[in-house]
């Protein structure tokens, strides 16, 4: 990736980013047939307009699934997920607002049942970060605004969700390899991601009775929209390279986790965390 094509991706002016202005372009299109492991089934991805929530949304549909994409503010990337979801033959829901909001969350509960008929796998993916060279430049507001938006956004939907998932359900929550390692310029950000792993820790063994798995991914380095609104041209231009696998993953190389854990093929897991992040030996 050169300096031109860096003067044209998204600056951390604006949160969570635009996936129409990168370049290069995420890929986020399955990269297999489908198989019918979601026929049926109804889905809620936050963060569903772009990044690991498109190529998940997207994978959803093509494994049969009707699918509500939530976002913030990003009409045209949600736009373009919606187009992609029905060219896959499936049915898909635009659903924008705040998911730090309950209210909102409630919204997009009793929106996706009066559409679909009913919910079965909720994905908790919607997040933010804001780099911070030294600690004591997060404020009191930066800080409240990632744990309302990551841990937040999870704990209100799932709140929302609940009553109406049955035996069989599956929440996912997006976790970080943050969570595991830390890192030095998202400290907030890290931490918020260390307090959504133990919420699946705790609502997995709260929901094992009832059967409804609560599991969770910890992407490593994932080219979306997230990465150049956060940082800075140069650590954009090395982003990922440090990893065992020498290159930033795909949006479409991370999806399959969340498809494992939302259908039957991952039956058996339930208060576990999937690592695709490019080799980073984590979690002991």
């Amino acid at each position: 990736m050169g300096n031109s094509d860096l003067d044209k991706l998204e600056t951390k002016d604006r949160q969570p980013g635009l996936e129409h202005r990168m370049e290069p372009e995420p890929d986020y299109m399955p990269r297999y047939p489908g198989s019918g492991r979601l026929k049926g089934r109804t889905a809620i991805v936050t963060g569903g307009d772009s990044g690991i929530g498109r190529a998940t949304a997207i994978l959803f549909a093509r494994e049969g699934a009707n699918v509500a994409v939530v976002y913030l503010d990003e009409d045209q990337d949600a736009e373009h997920t919606r187009e992609k979801i029905e060219a896959e033959g499936a049915k898909a829901l635009l659903l924008r607002g705040d998911v730090g909001e309950k209210a909102f969350c409630a919204e997009v509960v009793e929106k996706t049942r009066a559409e679909f008929g009913g919910l079965d796998v909720v994905v908790a993916n919607a997040g933010e970060q804001h780099a911070r060279k030294d600690v004591t430049e997060i404020s009191e507001e930066q800080l409240f605004c990632t744990f309302r938006t990551n841990l937040g956004g999870q704990f209100f939907l799932i709140q929302e969700a609940l009553p109406h998932l049955s035996r069989g359900a599956s929440i996912i929550c997006t976790t970080s390899v943050t969570a595991y390692r830390g890192q030095d310029l998202l400290v907030d950000y890290a931490s918020s991601k260390g307090a959504i792993l133990s919420m699946v820790r705790a609502l997995s063994s709260k929901l094992a009775p009832e059967g409804i798995r609560v599991n969770g991914v910890a992407p490593g380095p994932i080219w979306t929209p997230l990465i150049p609104a956060s940082f800075p041209p140069d650590k954009v231009e090395d982003f990922g390279k440090s990893s065992p696998l020498g290159r930033p993953g795909q949006p479409n190389e991370v999806a399959p986790a969340y498809l494992f854990l939302a259908c039957e093929d991952g039956s058996y897991f339930t208060g576990q965390v999937l690592h695709p992040n490019g080799g980073d030996l984590v979690g002991g």
